[in-house]
C-alpha cells in the first residue's frame, strides 16, 4: 500500500498557474539538503536615493491624478466649446473695436466738456476693442446658458477682462495713482476668486462673520456683516468720487457768477466740502440697507463722546463759517496774526492758509483768528498808511525845508501814493536830535511792506547827504566834579602825554 502510495501521480496544477521553470532535486537528495524555494529576486528601480528621499512615487501619483481630473473635467466637450467660443469672440471685436472707436472720437468725445467727461470719453475710445470683446462675451454667455451647455470657462474669461477693464478707467479717467492702486489691488482678487469659482464661497464667510448693532422696532435683532462693511466702503468710495467731481462742477458755476461777494462765494464751497462727503457716506449706507433705527437708543451717547473728542475740531469748523459771514477775512486779503504778515489764499473747513513774504504757506486754525485777533491790512480798503522815522542834528536850520524835501522825495518812490500825499510831521525835540515821521501811503499791502519801507529811508538819507545834514547819535557828555588825588594826577599825565607826544 505504501508503495501504491507514492506510485500515484501528484495533483495537476491549477490551470492558471504557469508551469515552474525550476529544476527537480535529484532522486535521493536528503530533504534538509535540498534547497528552499529560494524567494523572488527584488527588481531595483530606475533612479536614486532622492527618489525616496522626495518621494518620487507619491509625486508621480499626484501627478497621475492631476492629469485624470483634467482629462475627466477638462478635456470635455463642453470646455472645447467655450474654449472655440473664447478665440471665436475675438474675430468680431477686431473688427468692430475700430469702428466703436472711431464714433466715439468723432461722434461723443468733441460734445464732452473738458475735464472729467472728457478724459472719460477719450478712455472709452481707447478700450473700444475691449468693451466689443467684453459685450460678445456677454452674449456667448446668455447663448451658452439658453442651449444648457457649461459657462465657467468663459464666465472666468469675463471676470478677467472686466477687472482690467476697470483698472484702465480708473487709471485713464481718475489720473490718481492712490485710485489706481486701490482699483488693482481690489478689481484683480474679485476677478481671480470668481474666474476659480471661490467668489460665493468667501462671500458666504464674509456673511457669517457678522455684527448685531441693535434691535429695531419690531424687536427684531439687527446685525451688520463684513460684507456690509467691505460693501459700505466700495459704494462709498464710488460716491465720494462722484461727490468731489458734482463739487468741483458746482464751485466752477459758483466762482462764474461775478454779483457774488467773495466771501460767499468761499462760504458756499465750505458749505459743499462739508455736505457732500455726508451725503454720500447716508446714501452708501442706504444703499447697502443699513438700519439707521437701531441708532436711536445710543445715537445721544455716541453723538456726545464724538463731541467731546472732536471739540477742537468742530470749534474750528464752525469758526471758519464765523469768519466768511462776518467777511472779517477773505480770500485775498493781507492780514497779520501772531507776528505772522501775509495774504490769505485759501479758506478751509478747518484752517486758513496764509502765505508769506518767503513763500511759505502757514496753516492758522480758524480759531485762532476769533480767539487772538488779526491784523486785516486790507479788510475794508487796500490802501494803508506806514511810517518812515528819522532824526536830525540840532544845528539843521530850516526845518519846514526839510519836511518838505523829505515829502517829495518819498514821492519818488515807485510804490508811494501821490493822493493821499506823503506828510513828514516834527514829533519830538529829542535828547540827541530832532526827530521827524514820514508818513506815506501805499495800495498794494500783498506785495510787502519791510522792502517800500526799505526804499522810503534810503530815499531819505541820500536827501540828507545831500543836503550836508547830520543824523546824530545818543551821546553823553561826563564831568567829573570830585576825585581822588590820585585819579587827577592820573589825568593830567595822560592829558599832557597826548598834548606833547614823543618823536618814534
Amino acid at each position: 500500500m505504501q508503495e501504491q502510495d507514492t506510485d500515484q501521480n501528484p495533483p495537476p496544477a491549477p490551470s492558471d498557474s504557469a508551469p515552474s521553470m525550476e529544476p527537480a532535486p535529484e532522486p535521493g537528495t536528503p530533504p534538509d539538503l535540498q534547497e528552499a524555494d529560494p524567494a523572488p529576486a527584488e527588481i531595483p528601480e530606475d533612479g536614486s536615493a532622492l527618489d525616496d528621499l522626495v518621494g518620487g512615487d507619491a509625486i508621480r501619483e499626484k501627478l497621475e491624478a492631476l492629469w485624470n481630473t483634467l482629462q475627466s473635467q477638462m478635456l470635455t466637450l463642453g470646455v472645447a466649446i467655450e474654449a472655440g467660443v473664447l478665440f471665436a469672440a475675438i474675430l468680431p471685436a477686431a473688427f468692430f473695436g475700430p469702428r466703436l472707436r472711431k464714433l466715439i472720437q468723432t461722434q461723443i468725445a468733441p460734445r464732452a466738456p473738458y475735464g472729467v467727461l472728457r478724459r472719460a470719453a477719450n478712455a472709452l475710445a481707447n478700450l473700444a476693442t475691449p468693451l466689443a470683446l467684453y459685450l460678445f462675451l456677454q452674449i456667448a454667455v446668455f447663448v451658452l446658458s439658453a442651449s444648457g451647455n457649461s459657462t465657467a470657462l468663459v464666465s472666468a474669461g469675463v471676470s478677467l477682462l472686466t477687472a482690467w477693464i476697470v483698472i484702465r478707467l480708473v487709471t485713464l479717467v481718475i489720473r490718481s495713482p492712490f485710485w489706481s492702486k486701490v482699483a488693482f489691488y481690489v478689481a484683480w482678487p474679485i476677478a481671480a476668486l470668481d474666474a476659480f469659482g471661490v467668489l460665493d464661497d468667501l462671500v458666504l464667510q464674509l456673511e457669517s462673520f457678522s455684527l448685531p448693532i441693535g434691535v429695531d422696532e419690531d424687536g427684531v435683532q439687527q446685525t451688520f456683516s463684513a460684507l456690509d462693511v467691505l460693501r459700505t466702503i466700495a459704494v462709498f468710495g464710488v460716491l465720494f468720487w462722484a461727490a468731489r467731481f458734482i463739487n468741483s462742477l458746482i464751485k466752477g458755476r459758483i466762482n462764474a457768477i461775478d454779483e457774488l461777494t467773495v466771501s460767499f462765494k468761499a462760504l458756499l464751497s465750505k458749505i459743499l466740502d462739508v455736505l457732500l462727503p455726508i451725503v454720500a457716506l447716508v446714501v452708501a449706507l442706504q444703499i447697502v440697507g443699513f438700519p439707521f433705527g437701531t441708532l436711536a437708543i445710543f445715537g445721544g451717547a455716541v453723538g456726545l463722546g464724538i463731541g467731546l473728542g472732536m471739540q477742537r475740531t468742530v470749534s474750528n469748523f464752525f469758526a471758519g463759517f464765523t469768519l466768511i459771514a462776518d467777511k472779517s477775512i477773505k480770500p485775498g486779503d493781507v492780514i497779520e496774526i501772531e507776528g505772522t504778515y501775509g495774504w490769505v489764499t485759501k479758506m478751509n473747513a478747518r484752517y486758513v492758509s496764509l502765505r508769506t513774504r518767503d513763500g511759505m504757506a502757514h496753516l492758522v486754525p480758524n480759531d485762532k483768528f476769533i480767539e487772538e485777533g488779526v491784523v486785516n491790512w486790507s479788510h475794508d480798503d487796500r490802501v494803508v498808511r506806514m511810517h518812515a522815522p528819522f532824526g536830525v542834528s540840532y544845528g539843521t536850520k530850516d526845518l519846514r525845508g526839510l519836511a518838505r524835501a523829505a515829502e517829495e522825495r518819498a514821492l519818488t518812490i515807485d510804490r508811494v501814493l501821490k493822493n493821499p500825499a506823503p506828510r513828514c510831521n516834527l514829533m519830538e525835540f529829542g535828547d540827541s536830535s530832532i526827530n521827524f515821521d514820514l508818513r506815506f501811503w501805499i495800495n498794494d499791502p500783498a506785495n510787502g511792506t519791510a522792502n517800500v519801507r526799505s526804499d522810503v529811508f534810503m530815499a531819505i538819507w541820500d536827501m540828507l547827504g545831500e543836503m550836508g545834514i547830520e543824523v546824530p547819535f545818543p551821546q553823553r557828555d561826563l564831568h567829573i566834579k570830585s576825585a581822588p588825588e590820585g585819579a587827577k594826577i592820573a589825568i593830567e599825565t595822560r592829558e599832557e602825554a597826548n598834548s606833547n607826544p614823543r618823536d618814534g
